[in-house]
């Protein structure tokens, strides 16, 4: 079963959030076929700890408005790779040398895009923007 419209709701606020923030290759996979845990991964970049910090208040304040609360939050101190688990989904930010390295939307290929707004973000020049 595919996730459901809360799980697309809080992925769309979580990405705009980081989006805000200047965020690079924000990308969500419906991985709900796959994990019983969670229904959405929202994947993102950051160039260094800072943004990476920034990107991850930015995405707890705007789920918290929508009533969503971290239920567990790792990687903060070293803010190479944190990762947000909010149940419905969960938001791993990443420094763009991480990001590559472990490849998260290539581990999970299989699982379908979940389609973001185009206005997203403006796209770095040559990228596709977020959900193409």
């Amino acid at each position: 079963m595919p996730a459901d419209d809360r799980s697309r709701h809080l992925a769309v606020v979580a990405a705009r959030a980081a989006a805000d923030k200047k965020a690079q290759e924000i990308i969500a996979l419906d991985v709900s076929e796959r994990l019983v845990l969670t229904d959405v991964f929202l994947v993102t970049s950051g160039a260094n700890d800072r943004q990476v910090k920034a990107i991850v208040d930015a995405v707890e304040e705007a789920l918290h408005k929508e009533g969503a609360k971290a239920v567990r939050k790792e990687g903060l101190s070293e803010a190479h790779w944190v990762l947000l688990d909010f149940g419905e989904i969960v938001v791993h930010v990443q420094q763009e040398e991480d990001r590559e390295f472990y490849a998260l939307e290539r581990l999970w290929k299989d699982c379908p895009v979940v389609d973001l707004p185009a206005d997203l973000y403006a796209p770095a020049e040559g990228a596709e923007p977020a959900g193409a």
